[in-house]
């Protein structure tokens, strides 16, 4: 039977996330190599996953599985470097073709998006018939494959797009959402952790149909306020959160993990004034300004230590980010075992007209690192060199010999943080 607007209460919304993406885009180079054992991801010591083809999948590679892990699964899959310009370039094209369909598409990563296509209906025909029409002009336009999932609201959508994979659409009315949530395993609910699933696990609730049944008072008693109430919502297919045009960052940050463990500290320096200016480099790009510094350093031993400072007044600079890092770097103390990965955030951004003060640190007694307009106009230069002869064209001095390739961290649940390449939650199938 097909499916129309009438299935639905308020809005229609599609959750669209390509299928393999990293895989299937290297996959277009290499066509000899479909139907194999594919894995995307980097050579180092202590690289992860990026993506996997659903061959080496069957084997339990996963997304963000370390490398090692991996290839002792799948040995003999085919292991590709990530080529990150060209994920960019087809991430815009599919990106082009959603915004065809409707203004309203929230893009979650480079291969994901939802679209509230409410009031494209009457133009472009029931949901069923603008999905089928997606999926058709992204392969046109890419050689790419889009799952699609249809509902109601966003967690539904993308519960569907989930189920559809891989090369599926799969349409959940209003009123089939409950028959829709209730057999899935705890476990499978966008936004449940493997802890959360544990403790519903230790008391018998193993399906949403089970949660469903705890009741409200039950569910935060046992997850506490707030993840109890979510919980409660969701089994019951409720979210009223709408497609957002574009995301507000609240923070933006960078990685590096260390090809061996370090107690050098010239060497945690160096690597925290290259994330410094990788950092205020971005800030710079989107014309804010921010109101906080943040480090996080992970140990050997996996534990991670992470310290934070608000400021009086917004900062652009790496100088001043690095001048940040390093003070609360000093405030750690000795760490406990060598280093295994670092840190560097920045924090409460605001407007780059915002006023600003003269100095990074108050209340230390100390005169504080000057925000110079100098120094601005300097790191901007240093922008517009580098994009023109590359990341090495203009680096500071101290970074000549070295550098390193910071990753770009997930925002850790504080906001939206710019990530060139952020990698779906996969289920990224």
């Amino acid at each position: 039977m097909a499916r129309t607007a009438s299935d639905f209460r308020d809005r229609v919304i599609l959750h669209v996330d390509m299928d393999a993406f990293f895989v299937n885009v290297e996959l277009l180079r290499r066509p000899e190599l479909r139907g194999r054992q594919v894995v995307v991801a980097g050579s180092g010591p202590r690289s992860v996953v990026l993506s996997a083809s659903y061959e080496a999948r069957e084997l339990g590679v996963g997304s963000a599985m370390p490398v090692s892990r991996a290839r002792g699964l799948a040995p003999h899959a085919v292991y590709i470097e990530p080529s990150h310009g060209g994920y960019r370039d087809y991430s815009q094209r599919i990106m082009e073709v959603l915004r065809s369909v409707t203004d309203l598409v929230e893009q979650v990563s480079v291969d994901e998006a939802f679209l509230d296509v409410t009031g494209s209906l009457r133009r472009l025909g029931g949901p069923v018939a603008i999905a089928r029409g997606i999926r058709r002009e992204i392969y046109e336009a890419t050689g790419l494959v889009a799952s699609i999932g249809v509902a109601g609201n966003k967690f539904i959508a993308k519960m569907a797009s989930t189920g559809s994979k891989p090369d599926g659409l799969w349409l959940v009315p209003d009123d089939r959402i409950l028959d829709f949530l209730d057999p899935l395993p705890v476990r499978r609910l966008w936004g449940v952790g493997e802890k959360t699933a544990a403790n519903l696990d230790d008391a018998g609730l193993r399906t949403s149909g089970d949660v469903r049944g705890a009741g409200l008072d039950y569910l935060r008693r046992r997850l506490g306020q707030a993840a109890g109430t979510h919980l409660h919502q969701i089994v019951r297919g409720i979210d009223e959160r709408p497609v957002v045009v574009e995301r507000t960052e609240k923070s933006m940050g960078a990685e590096h993990t260390f090809t061996y463990d370090t107690d050098d500290l010239q060497e945690i320096r160096a690597v925290l004034l290259q994330l410094s200016h990788d950092v205020a480099r971005r800030l710079r790009r989107s014309g804010r300004r921010a109101r906080g510094v943040a480090i996080k350093v992970r140990d050997r031993d996996f534990r991670t230590h992470s310290r934070s400072r608000a400021l009086d007044q917004g900062i652009t600079t790496g100088r001043e980010v690095y001048e940040g890092a390093v003070r609360l770097l000093t405030e750690m103390g000795p760490l406990p075992s060598r280093v295994r990965l670092v840190g560097v955030r920045v924090e409460r951004l605001d407007e780059g007209d915002a006023g600003r003060q003269l100095s990074l640190w108050d209340g230390d007694g100390s005169a504080g690192l000057h925000a110079a307009p100098e120094w601005d106009e300097a790191e901007s230069a240093m922008d517009v060199i580098r994009e023109r002869f590359g990341p090495r064209g203009l680096q500071p001095a101290r970074l000549v010999r070295g550098g390193v390739k910071p990753r770009y961290g997930p925002d850790g649940g504080s906001g939206a943080c710019e990530d060139p390449y952020p990698v779906s939650d996969e289920n990224e199938a």
